[in-house]
């Protein structure tokens, strides 16, 4: 039977210590790479063959979500569980909206995080037995797949850049991290501010934590 190799993307060293001394006890299972964040989960994924990916849903410089929505984009064949502190509807709606096969609650990790890949490579999803099924499977029912823009109409990419205003990096910062202009990045606050009607970076600040782009809980 092949080897199963997985990639762990979390921005908490104890978080993945945790994953990995389970993983390295299982045969067939091999952690092929750990990642801090979701743009250098992206890089892992694109440089190196994977089969699942642990993504937790909240780093820093692109979340979880937006990160396995990009991964997905060009790797449809990799199953990507988002792991979470967060059991609310709201969370899991975004996640699953992404394409992802699975979503865990950190508190249950460690306990199922061998059935969860289990699961995933046999082409099932796994969700925590802490998330409301009803509540997502009506969820799936009723939402296109891969839906691009946001409910408020914001682009992917428009939702990196206000993820990274609310971190606090510069238009300068952002501009580097993206590899894109310092213009580019200006314009793509302004087109965020008029599609939310929303006129200061501490008003962009509390919709991103709203809405899940961002904790800033380190």
């Amino acid at each position: 039977m092949r080897t199963i190799r997985v990639l762990i993307a979390d921005d908490h060293t104890i978080v993945r210590e945790g994953i990995r001394h389970v993983l390295d006890q299982e045969p067939g299972i091999e952690v092929a790479a750990e990642a801090e964040d979701g743009r250098e989960a992206i890089r892992l994924a694109t440089a190196m063959p994977l089969d699942v990916i642990f993504m937790d849903i909240s780093m820093p410089g692109l979340n979880g979500i937006d990160a396995a929505r990009q991964i997905l984009k060009s790797h449809p064949h990799l199953k990507i569980i988002i792991l979470s502190m967060h059991s609310d509807k709201r969370f899991v709606e975004r996640a699953l909206k992404s394409g992802v096969s699975g979503y865990l609650l950190k508190n249950r990790a460690v306990a199922e995080v061998t059935t969860a890949i289990q699961s995933v490579v046999q082409g099932k999803m796994y969700l925590s037995p802490g998330i409301t099924h009803l509540v997502v499977e009506d969820y799936i029912r009723h939402v296109p797949e891969n839906e691009e823009p946001s409910r408020h109409g914001l682009t992917a990419r428009e939702r990196e850049v206000l993820q990274l205003i609310a971190e606090g990096l510069s238009t300068k910062a952002i501009a580097a991290a993206m590899n894109l202009s310092e213009k580019t990045i200006e314009g793509h606050r302004q087109k965020i501010m008029d599609k939310l009607n929303l006129h200061s970076i501490a008003q962009l600040t509390k919709f991103a934590i709203r809405e899940g782009l961002t904790t800033l809980d380190d």
